[in-house]
């Protein structure tokens, strides 16, 4: 969330950040909803100073006798008592009416994230890795994945309907692999520290991280009130949430595997054959808590924690980075990592990783103190995938598949695999 005494000190620079997403101008109407909230504040502080001044005007004219005066200021106390009442039902609509219109802000780009309306824009930091070759035609991951009779999207699609996939025998155990491999990978070599978190959160965590009340829709909700993390995101940035963290005990780093569940609204007709887009999936996913001076490099080093994944499963890929109409809506600046699918012919993103400054700790109250300060910030917060299981899965089958269809282990996952060296029919 942006901060509204920002925004009145500096309109035209929010105006021209929403503008670079794509967005319309809002300063004026948010400026205008915040003086009308100040207005009343101040007419609630005359009041109550009055009330307190005509309470005592009371006492003085009963002791000097004026039973006229003491009725006619009990009168006034008595309306200003009422005005109190109501002001503070007002106040409340007045506060709630500018939070909605802050919450459904995005966050504003930094300077150097490149101007464009989607993914068009988007800015190649690098590549690493050679592109495969191959003596026959590869094949697309679903076609391998049928042919060996261990992706079946018919038989996910008789219990659950479209867009979930029933996974079985070496094709199964490979996604396992995987994920115990980034765990691995980030705990003993990448200094994150492993949580298993709820799958199951409250309204206020997604508020917290910026999912509602913005993208409600792409959310599943329980009959209980509770919703389906659509990323470990959720869970493990509001670890710090409503928290003053000391500042000696920066940065914090999260990491876990989890399933994640995204209804996929805004995606109809997007990808919905094979394993790519799913409603049920497993990520690893990167937090970071940190401060205002050290989040734009912690956003490089979580960047090349994920792409060291994809370095030693062998895998060729490209980093991006989003233009301001493609990048998130709690980002400040976002690096994708795209790894390359010899199947499709093309590159897809694997991670996403994000710095968001203060916006989500903002929303959280989540803060820190430096040593020997009284005054507290708000932390920053980075999140990024490390990587999505899915996807490398389809990765490694597509990139590592043989001509007679089989499938072969990356040497980095033979120890999670009991050494098999090939997955076959």
């Amino acid at each position: 969330m942006l901060d509204i005494r920002w925004i009145r000190e500096n309109p035209e620079a929010l105006d021209a950040a929403l503008v670079k997403r794509g967005g319309e101008p809002q300063s004026a109407a948010l400026i205008a909803l915040d003086e009308e909230r100040r207005a009343h504040v101040t007419k609630v502080q005359e009041a109550q100073s009055r009330r307190n001044s005509a309470s005592k005007e009371i006492g003085a004219a009963m002791g000097q006798g004026d039973a006229a005066k003491a009725e006619e200021l009990k009168t006034e106390v008595g309306a200003l008592k009422r005005f109190l009442q109501e002001a503070e039902d007002i106040e409340r609509q007045l506060n709630a009416k500018l939070n909605d219109a802050l919450s459904g802000l995005p966050n504003i780009p930094l300077s150097d994230v490149p101007v464009g309306k989607d993914e068009d824009a988007n800015v190649e930091l690098h590549k690493v890795g050679s592109l495969p070759n191959f003596a026959f035609a590869p094949k697309e991951h679903f076609e391998l994945g049928e042919a060996l009779g261990q992706m079946d999207f018919e038989t996910a699609a008789s219990m659950s309907g479209s867009r979930f996939t029933l996974l079985s025998g070496g094709l199964a155990r490979l996604e396992r692999a995987l994920g115990q491999f980034m765990l691995d990978l980030h705990t003993q070599e990448h200094e994150y520290t492993e949580v298993q978190p709820p799958l199951l959160v409250r309204d206020a965590a997604l508020y917290g991280t910026g999912q509602l009340p913005k993208f409600e829709e792409d959310l599943y909700q329980t009959t209980a009130g509770h919703w389906l993390i659509p990323t470990a995101e959720v869970s493990l940035t509001n670890i710090a949430a409503g928290h003053i963290i000391d500042h000696d005990y920066l940065p914090r780093r999260y990491t876990a595997l989890t399933p994640c569940f995204r209804s996929e609204a805004g995606s109809a007709g997007r990808d919905t054959k094979g394993y790519l887009r799913q409603h049920q999936f497993y990520k690893v996913e990167l937090v970071s808590i940190t401060d205002a001076e050290t989040s734009l490099a912690e956003l490089d080093r979580m960047t090349k924690c994920a792409e060291t994944v994809l370095e030693k499963l062998g895998l060729h890929f490209r980093t991006m980075v989003l233009s301001t109409g493609d990048m998130g809506f709690g980002a400040q600046r976002t690096h994708d990592i795209e790894v390359w699918l010899p199947g499709q012919n093309a590159y897809r993103e694997i991670s996403s990783c994000s710095v968001c400054g203060d916006f989500q700790g903002r929303r959280m109250n989540a803060r820190y103190r430096a040593k020997d300060e009284k005054q507290t910030s708000f932390v920053h917060t980075l999140n990024g995938s490390g990587v999505a299981l899915g996807r490398a899965l389809i990765a490694v089958m597509e990139n590592y598949q043989n001509e007679d269809g089989s499938i072969r282990v990356p040497d980095v996952l033979k120890p999670y695999m009991g050494g098999l060296e090939v997955i076959a029919a």
